[in-house]
């Protein structure tokens, strides 16, 4: 019975896709966090000499490249969690925890400093 948690149909989605293509055997956590990292790096293209202004109102065409370059971020984070038998949901509420204790509203608010400079 599929799970009604999206992020984990996906990741059964994904099981089927590389099962079905016997890509398993290429999947160990390190080839799949680099392939994170270059995902990534290729989002950040799109990016790259926009102002900050005009990063905020892509066309749409551009809108729709950008979509599929963080869609390939989340498919390879996705299964790296599930080589690793990670909760992705559990772990990102866990450090949204340590963000909030290391960023403290009343040191942080409006202000980029890194927590150990507040």
């Amino acid at each position: 019975m599929p799970s009604p948690d999206p992020l984990q149909q996906l990741r059964d989605a994904l099981r089927v896709l590389v099962d079905e293509r016997d890509w398993d055997q290429f999947h160990a956590p390190k080839s799949l966090a680099m392939s994170v990292m270059i995902e990534a790096a290729e989002l950040g293209e799109h990016f790259q000499w926009l102002g900050t202004g005009d990063s905020a109102e892509l066309p749409a065409d551009e809108r729709d490249e950008v979509a599929l370059e963080i869609a390939d971020v989340l498919l390879y984070l996705v299964r790296l969690a599930d080589k690793l038998d990670i909760d992705m949901i559990d772990a990102a509420r866990r450090k949204l925890v340590l963000n909030a204790r290391k960023y403290p509203v009343e040191k942080a608010r409006g202000r980029s400093t890194k927590y150990t400079e507040l």
